[in-house]
């Protein structure tokens, strides 16, 4: 018996990542300095949500930190202003960015392997298979036959198993760099 994909609605993120911290706000901020608040843009471990927050005063982060953003006490982050557009990010954030969403994907491989072994049809002429870059009918009908046999375990397994398998790895890391980007119509992997 196959998990259905779980795909928690306005679920909250509770841990982000620090992509760029601005100790003294942004630069287009022209009030005085002792007026500017010092802001960090991070993404959403759990649903890959863009944010910007507010740290407590005097907390200085760093690229990569992981911070505490659920309910209840926060260690160094004072308030969340709100989701981030990906055209609000400084360079750096931009940068970063595709390096933390590959280390998410690492990280949760089981989370992104069960992907493959639960993707189902979007319509009669697409399946949420053929929306990761590279994967056409043929990998996606392959995948499909694989896993009615046995439910993939790794990446590598995935690799082993489809014959000419683009890189699943770097194939979810494309698709969710583009859903944050706004390219992409359908969202199989960020929240709206």
């Amino acid at each position: 018996m196959q998990e259905e994909i779980q795909h928690p609605r306005r679920n909250r993120e509770e841990t982000a990542i620090v992509l760029d911290f601005l100790p003294n706000g942004y630069t287009s901020d022209t009030r005085p300095m002792h007026m500017k608040t010092p802001i960090a843009q991070a993404l959403g471990k759990d649903h890959f949500t863009l944010l910007e927050l507010v740290p407590k005063k005097g907390i200085f982060l760093q690229p990569y930190e992981e911070v505490y953003i659920g309910e209840g006490k926060r260690e160094k982050i004072h308030h969340i202003t709100g989701k981030l557009h990906v055209d609000k990010l400084t360079t750096t954030a931009n940068s970063e960015l595709k390096f933390i969403v590959k280390s998410l994907i690492e990280k949760n491989e089981k989370k992104f392997v069960a992907f493959f072994n639960n993707a189902q049809p979007l319509t009669t002429r697409m399946h949420q298979l053929e929306l990761l870059p590279g994967l056409g009918k043929k990998h996606m009908w392959e995948i499909i036959e694989e896993r009615k046999e046995k439910p993939f375990e790794s990446f590598a397994d995935i690799k082993k198993r489809v014959k000419l398998m683009p890189d699943p790895e770097k194939a979810i890391t494309k698709r969710i760099i583009s859903e944050l980007l706004g390219k992409e119509k359908h969202l199989i992997f960020i929240e709206h």
